[in-house]
């Protein structure tokens, strides 16, 4: 067979094409199983172009880390108006969160799964994204507290760690509705949002969980 002939367009655009070509291959076969062939295949261009646009199956795959996180992270931040009440902003955030997972497939296992398992470069671009987005979330909570108390009391290190356990709370569940029939992103959204805001509204009510008392000469407890 010849080389494949390939219209004359902008780079950008035939690079975007390349990109969306990568990112389907490698978030349905892994970046182990893809080849640089299927991929020239499918976005319709010889695979030495690809190697002149993007260098090499490594810097591809960087490539599509960066595009993949930085529309998932501004998807997130799109989704919150500043306006809304504190649990309103949390509740657009998340069902933007899960809207973009559920309509990127691809593009959320090259994230979660694929970048996350082949080292690094892969895994720092990812560990960037993620960041963001829990400094974000960190904002949002901080938020809530302040509407909650005039003088929030909510220590820095715990704001930090309820961002933590939120964001990794939604990255799972967004894994798993990806992969469940019939789960919507806003019923996803709905199940995080009420497992986490009944948390977090008795926090922010001083009502906080305690764990129960060690027991008495325990030379285990914490």
């Amino acid at each position: 067979m010849g080389a494949v002939k390939t219209k004359r367009m902008p780079r950008a655009v035939r690079e975007q094409q390349m990109l969306d070509a990568a990112v389907r291959t490698f978030g349905q076969r892994g970046y182990m199983a893809a080849s640089m062939d299927e991929i020239a295949e499918l976005a319709g261009v010889s695979k030495p172009l690809v190697y002149l646009y993007l260098n090499s199956k490594e810097d591809l795959f960087t490539a599509c880390i960066r595009r993949e996180a930085k529309a998932l992270v501004e998807a997130v931040r799109a989704g919150v108006r500043r306006e809304l009440p504190a649990d309103r902003q949390l509740w657009e955030g998340l069902r933007a969160f899960f809207t973009h997972t559920a309509q990127n497939p691809e593009g959320w296992s090259v994230l979660h799964l694929q970048a996350r398992t082949h080292g690094e470069p892969f895994a720092s671009e990812v560990t960037a994204m993620r960041e963001e987005i829990v400094a974000f979330v960190t904002q949002l909570i901080v938020v809530a507290a302040r509407e909650a108390h005039r003088d929030p009391d909510l220590p820095e290190r715990e704001v930090a760690g309820l961002a933590e356990a939120l964001v990794g709370a939604a990255e799972s569940l967004a894994a798993w509705a990806n992969a469940t029939p019939g789960v919507t992103a806003r019923q996803a959204a709905a199940t995080l949002m009420n497992f986490a805001w009944a948390g977090l509204g008795n926090l922010m009510e001083s009502r906080p969980w305690q764990p129960p008392a060690a027991a008495t000469g325990s030379a285990t407890a914490q």
